[in-house]
């Protein structure tokens, strides 16, 4: 008589492949969350540097927009106050076409040795037609001021 060993049972692919999957499934869910999280907090911290700068650019040119020489004077940066007196500012701005409206299409933030500036690039609509310019910008005193 020979001996014949018992029969391997029949092994169940299905329970390993499914195994597999969650696994993957798991690490892919991970990896994406992990990755919006990301996203989202780079999101909040360019926005939390830029934005500030990007609403003083707005108030600047709403004041110009508006005809309210004095608020966008008094959005200067001082050395440039300290150049050019309130009525003389008037005067120039009245010298130029009329700016009827504006779209802020970029902004960029930069700190050196201290010192923080921004340039936002802007596309303005005047009454003379359509143009692209840069504003700069400078943070005085805890403030982001137009410093041309």
């Amino acid at each position: 008589m020979t001996y014949h060993p018992p029969p391997v049972p029949p092994r169940d692919n299905r329970r390993s492949l499914r195994i597999v999957l969650i696994v993957v499934g798991v690490v892919v869910a991970v990896c994406c969350l992990g990755g919006a999280a990301g996203g989202f907090f780079l999101f909040r911290t360019v926005q939390d540097a830029v934005g500030p700068a990007r609403s003083a650019t707005s108030e600047y040119l709403n004041a110009v927009r508006d005809g309210d020489h004095q608020r966008a004077y008094d959005l200067l940066c001082q050395r440039q106050r300290d150049q050019v007196t309130p009525d003389d500012f008037a005067r120039q701005r009245q010298a130029q076409p009329r700016l009827v409206d504006y779209d802020i299409t970029g902004m960029r933030v930069s700190t050196d040795n201290g010192r923080t500036t921004g340039v936002a690039s802007v596309r303005l609509e005047t009454a003379s037609g359509e143009t692209a310019e840069s504003i700069s910008l400078l943070r005085e005193n805890d403030e982001w001021r137009v410093c041309p």
